[in-house]
């Protein structure tokens, strides 16, 4: 009997879609085997700078709203979200990216359950899969989404370093003519996971122009755009970067936006897609198979999300301070540069980044991530060798302990 069980579970598994052999672990699961069998210091408590979960509290009014709407339970909701969602996502796009025209939210805006299924959704809806050798660009390190995305929509995915030497950006000069007519989607994420690098308007322009020649369509996943230093010079946006150069269908530019970092809310699953009306309308068409509509009480919430900016002003102050403080601690030992935007700190390690990771663990009861954890080798480098990155995402006295425990590890590393 039980042969046969095995048999049958040896033919499933032979049917199933091939391509989900190539799906590498995920960071965190890679993560836990390199601290199995490690036991830290039962005196210390935990702290976790791997998962960059947002720990800052939920804005009151909006889990408020949340409670208030759950009558709405009791309707489907709609693939497109209502109209009220879309027109304060496309006020809150205008005034945000100083956009002259608004995207129309009828045919340019899409709610979404969050930036990482509608991120891997994406793929599975603009690849063409029987073109000869179909590309998908992606930085490196990157959101491991990008690559799970491109490898079961049957493409395959180029990765773009991205080094000190070009401020943690992707080398486009470095991708060849041919590259670039096979590519038929480029993920960016700006500002960067985990660099917190930003993507200027010019650069931004450079790469729409190289859509616009090859015929591809760039996806910007800016989940983390509105965590940033400098209060007067928030990061650019592709649709501000498209506007800019007169483009004001947003031809071949799509941008993914969420309320999870913005607003402290991963666990509401709410975001959107926004950007070319033409793809707009096709990845709705996806969706509405999909079966991916968001919850009506979800999209009242959002709503209330979109058309507040002082709780996310409290929020970059929050995550400043942080910076302040952990890099300041830091800078006598790892050293790290603070980033323009987001909240991770990538920093060099003195040796493997696995073994600093591992060894850190063990002696202070601290998780990072091994930056290499993030990347995969390319052009016979693995820029996320020796770094790690680390979320400052806990309450500002436990970064603090956290920078001070990793000094005192670093005296005797």
């Amino acid at each position: 009997m039980l042969s046969a069980i095995i048999a049958a579970a040896l033919i499933d598994a032979q049917t199933m879609n091939p391509d989900l052999a190539q799906l590498h672990p995920y960071p965190f699961e890679k993560l836990a085997q390199l601290k199995q069998g490690i036991t830290p210091p039962a005196g210390l408590d935990h702290i976790a700078l791997s998962i960059g979960e947002p720990k800052h509290p939920a804005p009151h009014f909006v889990t408020e709203n949340l409670i208030a709407h759950t009558h709405l339970l009791a309707n489907y909701p709609s693939t497109r979200g209502t109209d009220s969602l879309r027109e304060a996502i496309s006020h809150w796009l205008g005034q945000r990216f100083n956009l002259a025209s608004l995207p129309d939210p009828q045919t340019q805006v899409l709610p979404v359950n969050g930036t990482r299924e509608a991120l891997f959704a994406f793929a599975q809806c603009v690849v063409e899969r029987q073109a000869a050798n179909p590309l998908v660009l992606m930085p490196n390190p990157f959101y491991q989404i990008y690559e799970g995305a491109a490898l079961l929509a049957g493409a395959r995915p180029l990765y773009m370093n991205c080094l000190q030497q070009n401020d943690y950006l992707p080398d486009l000069d470095a991708i060849s003519e041919q590259q670039w007519r096979d590519c038929q989607l480029v993920y960016i994420c700006t500002p960067g996971n985990p660099t917190g690098a930003i993507m200027d308007v010019p650069y931004l322009q450079r790469l729409i122009e190289l859509a616009q020649r090859f015929d591809f369509i760039i996806a910007s996943d800016e989940c983390y755009a509105e965590i940033y230093a400098d209060e007067a010079h928030p990061p650019p946006g592709l649709l501000q970067a498209a506007a800019q150069m007169g483009l004001d269908d947003y031809r071949r530019c799509v941008v993914f936006h969420s309320l999870s970092k913005r607003s402290n809310l991963p666990g509401l699953r709410s975001g959107f897609v926004a950007g070319d009306a033409d793809i707009i309308q096709q990845f709705l068409l996806y969706r509405t198979y999909h079966g991916c509509a968001m919850p009506p009480a979800t999209q009242s919430a959002s709503i209330a999300a979109w058309q507040d900016e002082q709780h996310v002003v409290d929020n970059r102050e929050q995550y400043r301070r942080k910076f302040e403080v952990v890099v300041e601690l830091l800078s006598a030992t790892l050293r790290p540069q603070r980033p323009e935007a987001g909240f991770y700190l990538w920093a060099k390690t003195p040796d493997s980044d696995t073994d600093f990771s591992r060894e850190l663990f063990a002696e202070q009861n601290i998780t990072v991530l091994p930056g290499q954890f993030l990347s995969r080798p390319a052009d016979d480098i693995n820029p996320g060798h020796q770094y790690v990155r680390m979320a400052l995402v806990a309450p500002l006295d436990e970064c603090a302990d956290a920078a001070r425990r990793i000094n005192q590890f670093m005296s005797n590393y």
